[in-house]
């Protein structure tokens, strides 16, 4: 945008001015919180005490070697298995509750034998009442904060049996529950490893110091060893559902008064209706969206084998699969696939839009588009070998950095993490450079607000996606000793990622586009933008909070989760309200040329507010979370979400680029594109009613009347196996539409091409 063109660009209103002021203050507001609840976090993490000892003083647990367990846990991929604190796979069991329940039998045996010389079947009801609170009482009363922490004697020898059982099933396959032995273990690790699941079974019980809930606020559900929701799960629930209410009133009311007000200047003009010759840049794209395509393919393969060993965990038709391609292996590859297809999407149609915005192409920017491709795909390729060489034990001296982090949605080696963060920041500079003449020339030197115009939202947000991400290496250079910082800094790449950063592109990106095509004036798109900006950060950064209620963190974050993880509901409420206000401007418009994207930026809008919000407020509730945490209800949250929210709309972003490049050739046709996104959505349908809510609400209702580790085990899976099997139907529906969509983009990549060199452009650097 040239300097002549900003005298014809309508000024900043009161209400957008208004709006940039109360960004400021909730972006430090909710940052200066974050800050302070860290510190919290910090110091009120489960310790991790020096020994373990019995009341003669042997030596029953040490911190070094609970310590290397926790590396041993993440260098076997276990969190890709099974779950710990409910977070990770819900193939298997959920560690901390079945080895709770473990260590509560083990105690339980003891007492009975050393106190009245029988087994437990054999008592009296008196006696097993007893013994069943001497249980509650020996583990609620373990002291972690004491150095050293001594045990009583049923206590120890629960301990020291459990430890050689968990040992001897890590070495060994059980392909019985789908379980491939860890080969990356030695016999001195899987102890170590037994080591830290065993610590981390007792933070689940163990009271926290002068309280009477433990350092897991009494999660898992185990009414047996007298874990029960505590106060603040009721209180909190209850309020967090009063602010919602409130809050859905106050913005519906905000947004209709103030946001859709009608200027009279204001005026839409669609620069992208006019299609004019594409630079060397945008002509390097089309392998990115070729390689999105094969990405979501591989992301459908290795879904589907996951869900089969659900179905059938011996054999996959008779093939011994899990002797080449562990669950935890592949799963690793299911949750890192999509995260590289949907940031290539939005990667590749950020740099097509950068010229158009800049109006400049700058010297090099081809070769920078080559270049951070190619990096991508050494660091996916790298990936995904160090994975599974990491998993299968042939990497050891390096598997934190080349092999596999183990850590759920950041399984790969910490070198290839640190090179796909300054890809994400190569991607956003090569933006900057690109986008840099109109975004100085909307800047009035005079006025801050100017900084805040849709251009400049655009690119803040992509510094977001590379800046959130860096959080994910605390502590860089090493494996961290507590499992409850880990996943505190994991969270806030997969969450604030999700609830922040990638929020944030997709308001800026879709509001822009809407400007872009035409279908809404600037003030409107800019304050629309604006106003989502200050729901998303006034609520995805505490609600990160949400994820912490029971993973060792410290009460403050039921209060502070719950409150805030509802609110974020809001701005996908809002989204939803402007994609149907606006499908209505363009149901009548004949000659609107993006009907194909808009269908996929309405479908991500639709399943944004679907997924996330409703799917994924419902399971927020304290209350709720609290019986449902690591159950098929998280499952198809997951899902609907991520697909449907964030798929959908990194899809839509490729067809307006294909869009655009095939300009006003009359050979292009949306039909490919329509038959896929309707099938995606069927596919998505299907999941929900055939796999995650058969399954999802019977778990829950299990964990009610069982407990949780009921509801995570075998036994209670093989009794959802015809609901495994209709998992099918919706994965080959959701198959052919990848397919569809994959053999569509390879007809559009070539299509433009093959015009283009018709028509005599030439493809050489700086014309």
């Amino acid at each position: 945008m040239q300097k002549e063109d900003i005298l014809s660009l309508p000024p900043q209103d009161k209400i957008s001015r208004v709006l940039i002021n109360v960004l400021i203050f909730v972006v430090i507001g909710c940052w200066a919180t974050m800050i302070w609840a860290t510190y919290r976090t910090y110091l009120g993490a489960p310790p991790i005490p020096e020994q373990f000892i019995s009341a003669s003083g042997q030596v029953i647990l040490t911190k070094d070697d609970i310590v290397a367990g926790k590396g041993g846990f993440q260098k076997a991929g276990l969190m890709d298995y099974g779950s710990l604190y409910g977070m990770g796979s819900y193939f298997g069991e959920d560690y901390t509750a079945h080895y709770l329940v473990a260590l509560g039998k083990g105690v339980s045996f003891n007492i009975a034998k050393d106190k009245y010389a029988k087994t437990i079947l054999s008592l009296s009801p008196e006696q097993s009442d007893m013994v069943q609170k001497e249980t509650q009482s020996q583990l609620k009363a373990i002291a972690l904060t004491d150095a050293p922490v001594v045990l009583p004697g049923p206590l120890c020898n629960a301990i020291v049996t459990l430890r050689q059982d968990i040992a001897k099933k890590l070495l060994q396959n059980d392909f019985v529950r789908g379980w491939a032995k860890a080969s990356s273990l030695s016999s001195v690790e899987a102890l170590q490893t037994a080591d830290f699941l065993i610590y981390s079974a007792i933070t689940t019980v163990a009271n926290r110091p002068g309280e009477n809930y433990s350092w897991t606020n009494n999660w898992p559900f185990e009414p047996s060893l007298g874990n029960t929701p505590t106060t603040s799960v009721f209180i909190w629930t209850w309020a967090s559902l009063t602010l919602l209410f409130f809050a859905i009133g106050v913005v519906v009311a905000v947004f209709r008064l103030y946001i859709e007000r009608k200027e009279p200047h204001e005026t839409t003009q669609g620069f992208l209706n006019t299609f004019s010759p594409l630079t060397p840049s945008q002509l390097a794209l089309g392998k990115y969206f070729i390689l999105v395509a094969l990405l979501l393919l591989v992301q459908i393969g290795a879904g589907s084998l996951l869900a089969h060993y659900y179905a059938e965990r011996e054999s996959f038709y008779g093939f011994d699969i899990g002797y080449y391609f562990p669950f935890s292996f592949l799963r690793s590859v299911h949750l890192q696939t999509p995260i590289v297809w949907i940031g290539l999407g939005w990667i590749g149609s950020a740099l097509f839009l950068a010229p158009l915005i800049g109006k400049n192409e700058p010297k090099g920017q081809q070769a920078l588009v080559h270049i951070l491709f190619w990096t991508l795909v050494i660091i996916v390729c790298g990936a995904f070998l160090g994975n599974y060489l990491g998993i299968q034990g042939i990497i050891q001296k390096g598997w934190f950095w080349f092999g596999n982090q183990g850590l759920s949605y950041i399984e790969l080696g910490r070198f290839w993490q640190i090179l796909f963060f300054f890809g994400l920041l190569i991607w956003s500079l090569v933006l900057l450079r690109a986008m840099w003449p109109t975004l100085v020339n909307l800047v009035y030197w005079r006025s801050f607000y100017s900084f805040f115009r849709a251009e400049h939202l655009l690119w803040y947000s992509t510094m977001g996606v590379a800046f959130v991400y860096a959080f994910g290496m605390i502590p860089l250079t090493k494996v961290g000793s507590s499992f409850t910082l880990t996943d505190f800094w994991r969270w806030w790449v997969v969450h604030l990622w999700v609830e922040w950063a990638f929020e944030l592109f997709a308001a800026a990106i879709t509001g822009y586009f809407l400007m872009a095509v035409g279908l809404v004036s600037r003030q409107l798109a800019e304050r629309a933008i604006l106003l989502e900006w200050v729901l998303i950060l006034g609520s995805g950064i505490l609600g990160t909070g949400h994820h912490l209620f029971w993973a060792g963190a410290p009460n403050i974050w039921i209060s502070l989760g719950s409150m805030f993880s509802f609110l974020e509901i809001l701005p996908l409420f809002l989204l939803i309200l402007e994609a149907i206000e606006h499908y209505f401007l363009i149901r009548n418009r004949d000659n609107f040329p993006y009907r194909l994207p808009f269908l996929y930026i309405l479908g991500a809008a639709f399943w944004n507010f679907v997924g996330a919000g409703v799917f994924g407020g419902a399971i927020n509730a304290p209350l709720v979370n609290y019986y449902e945490h690591g159950t098929f209800l998280t499952l198809n949250h997951a899902h609907t979400a991520m697909f449907g929210a964030f798929g959908l709309l990194s899809l839509g972003l490729i067809y307006l680029t294909l869009r655009y490049m095939a300009g006003n050739r009359t050979q292009w046709d949306d039909r490919l594109g329509m038959w896929a996104f309707w099938l995606y959505n069927a596919g998505l349908l299907l999941w929900i009613i055939f796999n995650f809510f058969p399954i999802g609400w019977p778990q829950l209702m299990a964990v009610y009347d069982h407990g949780y580790n009921y509801a995570r085990s075998l036994e209670f899976y093989n009794t959802t196996l015809l609901w495994q099997w209709m998992r099918m139907p919706g994965d080959i529906i959701f198959a052919v539409a990848a397919l569809l969509m994959a053999w569509d983009f390879m007809r559009k990549t070539r299509f433009f091409k093959s015009s283009l060199k018709e028509a005599g452009v030439r493809l050489k650097e700086g014309l």
